[in-house]
Parts: C-alpha cells; sequence; structure tokens
C-alpha cells in the first residue's frame, strides 16, 4: 500500500502543490455540492408541499361551495369515496390533481411516512385556517395504488414505461366529520442539475486556478530544482565551484546567493587543504629519505632492515593518508571502461607475485570509471582478503542497477557489530600497526571512499560458509 501511495503521489514540489490544490478544491467543491444539493432538495420538498396543500385547500373549498357531484363517484360497496376535481397541471397528472373523500385512512401496507413534510403540511394548512384532526403524507409507487391500479387510463397517462415504479406522494387530512380527504401527486425527478453545475463549477474552477498558479509555482520551482543540481555537481566534484544566476522570488534569490558564497567557500578550504597536505607530504618524505640513507651506515643487518622496513611503513601510511584526502578532489575524468578486463589484470598482479588470488565468474560490464582510483580500491581488498583470510577469490557480477565487484576470502571474518566501524579510519582486525600484521588501518577507509567517488558504495559481510565477503556496487 506505500509503495502505491509513493508511485500515485508526485515527487516533485511543483507536482504536489498542484496535488494538493486539486485535492483541496475537490474537498470544498464536494462540502459545497452537499449543501448546494441539501438546499435543494429542501426547496423540492417545501415546492412539494406547497402544491399538495394548495390541492387540499382548493378541493376543501370546492366541495363546500358545490358538494360531491355524484358522477364523480369513485368507488362503491365497502368504501364510499368521492373526487373533487381541482385544476390539473397537465393531461397526464389530471387524475392525481383531483381530491378524494374517503371514510377510511389511506395508509396501506408498504407506504413510508414523510414525518417531515407531514409536519410542514400540518403547519400550513393551520397558517391557512383548515382544521384537521390528523394530517399524514406517504410515499408509495403507483403500482401500489389501488386506484391507479384498477385503471389502465391512468396508467396510460403516465411518462414512464415502467409506471408501477413511479414514486407518488399521497396526503391526507381527517376532517372533523372523521372523513379523510386524500390529495395524491406524481413526484418529480429529484434534482440533479445542481451536481452537474457543481461539477462544471469545480473544472472551470481548477483550470483558472491551474493555468494562473503553474507559472508562479514554475517560476519557484526552477529555480529550485536548478539548485539542486548544482549541490548534487559540487557534491561529486567540490573542487569546481561555479556560481548561479540568482532567479525567481526574494527568498529563492537570498537561498541561491548564499549558496554560491558556501560553495566558494568550501572550494577555497579544500584548496587550502591540499596545499597544507602537499606541503606535509614534502615535509615527512623528505626527511625519511634522508634517514632511509643514514641507515645504510649502520652495520648490524638486522637492525638496518628494522629500520628500513620502519621508514616503509611510515611511508606507505603517509601514502594512504594522502590518498585518502585527496580522493575525493580527483582530476582524473570519467571513463567507460570494462570492469571484468581491469578486474583480471589485478588479479594477475598478485598472481605474478604467487598470492593465492584466483578470478572467479565474470561478465562483461562496462561503466563510468576512474580506473587508476578502482584499481587502488580492489587491491585494498584483496590486500585485506590476504592477511586476514589467507585466499581471495575476485568476482564481477550485476545485480539489479548496480555493477558489483565482489572480494571473498576464507578468514574468520568480522564480528556483525564491528563490520561498520572496520570501515572508519584507523580500524582493523589486528591491534599492532605493523603492515606485516595489519597495517595502519586505512585500506577499507580508502576502498570505501572511492566506492562513494563514484556515487557507489562499499559492502562488507559475513559469509554463511565462512570468511568476509567485500563488495563495491558501482552504478551502471
Amino acid at each position: 500500500m506505500g509503495r502505491v501511495a509513493r508511485f500515485l503521489i508526485p515527487r516533485s514540489l511543483l507536482g504536489q502543490v498542484m496535488l494538493v490544490l486539486a485535492a483541496g478544491l475537490l474537498v470544498g467543491q464536494t462540502v459545497s455540492a452537499v449543501l448546494l444539493y441539501r438546499a435543494s432538495l429542501e426547496r423540492h420538498q417545501e415546492s412539494l408541499v406547497n402544491s399538495i396543500a394548495i390541492r387540499l385547500i382548493e378541493g376543501r373549498e370546492k366541495a363546500a361551495r358545490y358538494g360531491v357531484h355524484p358522477p364523480l363517484r369513485a368507488m362503491r360497496g365497502e368504501r364510499d369515496e368521492y373526487l373533487l376535481h381541482t385544476p390539473p397541471a397537465s393531461r397526464a397528472e389530471r387524475f392525481l390533481m383531483r381530491t378524494q373523500l374517503t371514510d377510511i385512512t389511506p395508509e396501506q401496507d408498504g407506504d413510508i411516512r414523510l414525518s417531515t413534510m407531514g409536519h410542514e403540511l400540518a403547519e400550513l394548512l393551520e397558517e391557512q385556517g383548515v382544521a384537521a384532526k390528523e394530517v399524514v403524507v406517504l410515499r408509495r409507487l403507483a403500482g401500489d395504488d389501488p386506484i391507479i391500479a384498477s385503471r389502465p387510463r391512468l396508467q396510460a397517462r403516465f411518462s414512464d414505461p415502467d409506471w408501477r415504479k413511479r414514486p407518488m406522494m399521497v396526503a391526507a387530512i381527517r376532517l372533523e366529520n372523521g372523513k379523510w380527504q386524500v390529495a395524491r401527486m406524481a413526484l418529480p425527478r429529484e434534482p440533479r442539475r445542481v451536481l452537474r453545475s457543481i461539477l462544471l463549477q469545480t473544472l472551470v474552477i481548477f483550470v483558472f486556478l491551474t493555468a494562473l498558479l503553474y507559472p508562479v509555482l514554475r517560476r519557484i520551482t526552477r529555480p529550485l530544482a536548478q539548485l539542486t543540481n548544482r549541490v548534487e555537481a559540487f557534491a561529486a566534484h567540490p573542487g569546481e565551484a561555479v556560481p548561479m544566476e540568482e532567479r525567481g522570488p526574494d527568498d529563492m534569490r537570498r537561498l541561491i546567493a548564499a549558496h554560491n558564497a558556501m560553495e566558494t567557500r568550501i572550494a577555497a578550504l579544500l584548496d587550502e587543504k591540499d596545499v597544507m597536505l602537499g606541503a606535509i607530504g614534502h615535509d615527512l618524505k623528505t626527511p625519511l629519505a634522508a634517514l632511509r640513507v643514514r641507515i645504510e651506515s649502520v652495520a648490524d643487518a638486522t637492525q638496518r632492515a628494522r629500520m628500513a622496513q620502519s621508514i616503509e611503513d611510515i611511508t606507505r601510511t603517509l601514502d594512504d593518508i594522502l590518498n585518502l584526502a585527496r580522493v575525493g578532489r580527483s582530476s582524473d575524468p570519467l571513463e567507460r571502461t570494462d570492469l571484468s578486463a581491469l578486474t583480471a589484470s589485478v588479479v594477475e598482479e598478485f598472481e605474478d607475485m604467487g598470492d593465492p588470488v584466483e578470478l572467479g565468474e565474470t561478465q562483461r560490464l562496462v561503466a563510468p570509471i576512474r580506473a587508476t582510483w578502482l584499481r587502488r580500491a580492489l587491491r585494498n581488498l584483496i590486500n585485506n582478503a590476504l592477511r586476514y583470510g589467507e585466499k581471495a577469490q575476485v568476482t564481477v557480477l550485476k545485480s539489479g542497477k548496480d555493477t558489483i565487484i565482489r572480494v571473498d576470502d576464507i578468514g574468520p571474518g568480522i564480528p556483525d557489530n564491528q563490520i561498520a566501524s572496520m570501515m572508519e579510519p584507523f580500524q582493523r582486525g589486528e591491534a599492532s600497526r605493523n603492515r606485516g600484521t595489519g597495517g595502519a588501518g586505512l585500506g577499507l577507509t580508502l576502498a570505501r571512499a572511492i566506492a562513494e567517488q563514484h556515487g557507489g558504495r562499499l559492502e562488507l559481510s559475513n559469509r554463511p560458509e565462512g570468511g568476509l565477503r567485500a563488495e563495491i556496487h558501482l552504478p551502471h
């Protein structure tokens, strides 16, 4: 469900604002439609009550003025009923415009009492001076009405093909003499025109607001999108500070100006760092080289070898530190390279030195990389596998959208709670800093930095069959 929601919701600011606009407009218009529809129904109900009241009043007045005309006797026998004419609205509903006098209640099984309309009708009749002991308003289908059901001529006057399902309203008042005066009315269709008008109104308002707001929102979001692209580009190449044009509203202009100032300052700090590291490297390597020459005068060969090894360790550690500092500032361009061929060449280097490194199954995969740096990362992973796992196997494969360079060993692995810390500077599985037993602890850190420089990542995990698995994931 969450994935569906993420798929349906726009990811851009412009899309989300337009979605909120559409949702708010839809909710507002829905509430408006409900209120207007209820008001329309109330007016419709009031009109029906007024119409049925007029018919009852006119029927009562004509009955009092002219009496009941004998030819209008509707039914004889058990029920004594009389029909009193009122002016018809149309020929189709002529019968329904009459009122009826009967001795028994008009309510029958299946009728629905309309209590609200009954109270309104009673109040209206009372205002007009019509005394009624009881007022009843019922809803029934024309097919259930005994008079209409018994007269085919009345049935034919309905406009609906299926006249039995046509709803009608039956209103009756019980007079002082105990008789019931009954009026019938065919109910018109419920008002639906208001819904169509609201839908059309909603569409017009949405089109108008979209046409008005889209250019404004576009003016705001376009510089924001450009700023996002610039931040991403600066993250990939932090040494390249390119000021952006200040565009958009004042708030956006201030944000762009602040970013330009920050980018310039960061680039300057990185330049200062490179200059400082270069000076440190030069100032340290020069005396180390002098020491390397002076130890040749040491007579004890064992001591001379140990001193030479210490100088070599210091030099390599210094190189690792300088490389780690420069990895994010590499000037080497990205080149599309066959990773399987690059991996095979690195494996051959170790095989030529007699190290137990083998090339596993590889796929021919091409990716934009900096070959010199990626070779350095792969060498560090293989050295780490040989140091702690005695044997290394290297494979190249594709998984989803990633290209993976995998290095497996058969060593003891790393405790799960220490895997993350092993990629931090100067962290290693063996406590000493001796190159023979583990080095300075910068190999995995440098490999991770090189992977991130390529937009990828370094992952470490313990293999189920034993040993450590190191993977460089690169975007394809």
